[in-house]
């Protein structure tokens, strides 16, 4: 990497890690929907979707995006990504969660965070840590906050541009 994109990099760490710091305080309500989330991450690096599942709310537009394929819209295809998703995971735990930021206002939230887990994948027997940048939609029904969207990758570095390119395979 040259010296111009590690200046760069750490620039934005140091300003990711100050905006980190002042993400403004979600409703309690919100919160404990957020909570849930993190518990489903858990739940899902060891191989169970159920809190996932559970905390989609139950309409046809309701969107989730993963590392292992398309996205999935509507109940029937989240659950199918998110039970496929749950088969890469076993032994999994949560290490940790960075809120970066949090948008919106009334009955619609945007949060952003990085999720950071520790698990064996795939076939491995060996366990691995990784991280995740997540984006999620939150409404509000009633009193609840039930999720709309989630998208989650494993970009938390700069790339190259050339990373857009399908990578071959043998």
């Amino acid at each position: 990497m040259n010296r111009l994109a590690v200046v760069v990099a750490s620039a934005l760490a140091v300003v990711a890690s100050t905006a980190w710091a002042k993400a403004p305080a979600l409703p309690p309500a919100l919160e404990q929907a957020v909570t849930q989330s993190h518990e489903a991450l858990r739940k899902i690096l060891n191989g169970d979707p159920s809190g996932y599942a559970a905390l989609f709310a139950d309409r046809d537009d309701i969107t989730l995006g993963n590392p292992f394929g398309p996205f999935g819209k509507g109940p029937a295809e989240v659950r199918a990504r998110l039970a496929n998703a749950a088969t890469k995971y076993r032994d999994g735990s949560v290490r940790g969660v960075d809120r970066i930021a949090s948008y919106g206002s009334g009955d619609t939230i945007v949060l952003v965070e990085v999720e950071h887990g520790r698990a064996k994948l795939g076939t491995s027997p060996d366990f691995a840590d990784f991280s995740a940048r997540v984006t999620s939609v939150y409404q509000r029904t009633g009193k609840q906050w039930r999720l709309v969207h989630r998208h989650a990758d494993p970009i938390t570095s700069p790339r190259g541009a050339e990373s857009m390119l399908p990578t071959p395979r043998p």
